[in-house]
């Protein structure tokens, strides 16, 4: 089978079209916080919104606050432009920015006379059993404006069995990540990233065949041996391979990612309570660790990253924060004192989502390299 088309980084139209030319219905998620196998339930095609390869946002800048971070006013923007053309939205209060998006698609939809089906549900900040139990609410709303887009009723043994599709992705993500850890690996870091990334356009049953048809090519692909450095990259969305590929043609080489867009789109698999199966899923997306939005799981967050860092074997970690991102603009003071301790040398890097001053980038993950590489 052909798996072309998980390395490709652009935004495809194909699935949505098709899906909507079936009469289903197709719509957007901001924030990896909105549980896709509900949508998936009700036959709804979830995308997870990007904005790889915007270059301009001036119209989106109309609508959204000068504070509001490029990635977000980038989304905005693909709507405006008619790259995404969905039957709505769904979001959660993720972050901040992943609300404003919410309100904005809103308001212009409604300034065009465009109907959208607009969803926002509440994801609690802390973890414990009663935001839980509040968040499994929330979870049902979502279940039950779906049912009434689609007049799907959402089953228990529909959602079981997208449980059980979901798992088998993770499963296979997994196998990918784990490709990275080998001394000389047979995908660089933009290619992982543009692997995760191939999810966002296509339904998960696509995802699931294009994965197998690669990992049982893995043995055929050539090892890469000239690299200068291991490294890993952590901080905001991040949806642009090309960034990653300006750090590798200096010679490092990206083993390692804590990003909401990389290794951190699946997760882990998760077990159901049958008798319980929203709890479970509220349960399995509090619990897992994702980004610093969480007020309680810094610590858990810390030591993931530096038990990943030492898994990979890195050589140094490179920290890369969106302007006027809310999450990460300030985790790197917390957490360099674990890297320190760990013996794990970062990088501190500022973006916006267009891929600007890449001659800056270039020379300062050049100059890191050349401090942290080791004869390999």
């Amino acid at each position: 089978m052909d798996y072309k088309k998980l390395f490709d980084a652009n935004i495809s139209k194909e699935s949505v079209v098709a899906w909507r030319s079936a009469g289903k219905k197709a719509l957007g998620v901001v924030c990896c916080h909105v549980p896709q196998e509900i949508l998936h339930a009700a036959d709804v095609l979830p995308v997870r919104l990007r904005a790889t390869g915007c270059e301009d946002y001036n119209e989106a800048e109309v609508w959204m606050s000068s504070f509001s971070c490029s990635f977000a006013k980038s989304i905005l923007q693909y709507f405006i432009d008619g790259v995404y053309d969905l039957d709505g939205l769904v979001t959660t209060d993720g972050c901040m920015q992943a609300a404003r998006v919410y309100d904005n698609w809103k308001a212009y939809s409604k300034k065009i006379g465009k109907e959208q089906t607009l969803i926002e549900i509440g994801a609690p900040r802390m973890n414990s059993a009663t935001t839980k139990a509040y968040y499994k609410e929330e979870l049902k709303i979502l279940a039950g404006e779906l049912e009434k887009l689609t007049g799907n009723k959402l089953t228990d043994e529909k959602l079981l069995k997208s449980i059980e599709i979901y798992n088998e992705a993770r499963g296979l993500v997994k196998q990918v990540l784990e490709l990275q850890k080998a001394e000389h690996p047979v995908i660089t870091g933009a290619e992982a990233l543009t692997i995760m990334l191939a999810e966002t356009n296509m339904p998960v049953e696509e995802y699931i065949d294009l994965l197998k048809a690669f990992l049982a090519d893995v043995p055929s692909r050539k090892p890469i041996t000239d690299y200068r450095a291991r490294l890993m990259i952590i901080g905001s969305a991040l949806d642009n391979p090309a960034y990653i590929k300006a750090i590798e043609d200096k010679g490092g080489l990206v083993v390692a990612d804590t990003l909401c867009f990389g290794s951190m789109t699946f997760g882990d698999e998760f077990k159901v309570d049958k008798s319980d199966i929203f709890g479970s899923i509220a349960s399995y997306y509090l619990d897992r660790i994702v980004c610093p939005r969480m007020i309680d799981n810094r610590d858990a967050l810390h030591k993931l990253i530096v038990n990943r860092a030492l898994d990979y074997k890195v050589d140094g970690l490179l920290y890369v924060k969106m302007q006027n991102c809310e999450c990460w603009g300030g985790e790197n003071t917390y957490l360099e004192p674990a890297l320190k301790d760990a013996g794990v040398p970062i990088l501190y890097l500022e973006r916006e989502e267009k891929l600007a001053n890449i001659g800056q980038l270039e020379i300062r993950a050049e100059a890191f390299i050349e401090m942290v590489e080791k004869e390999v």
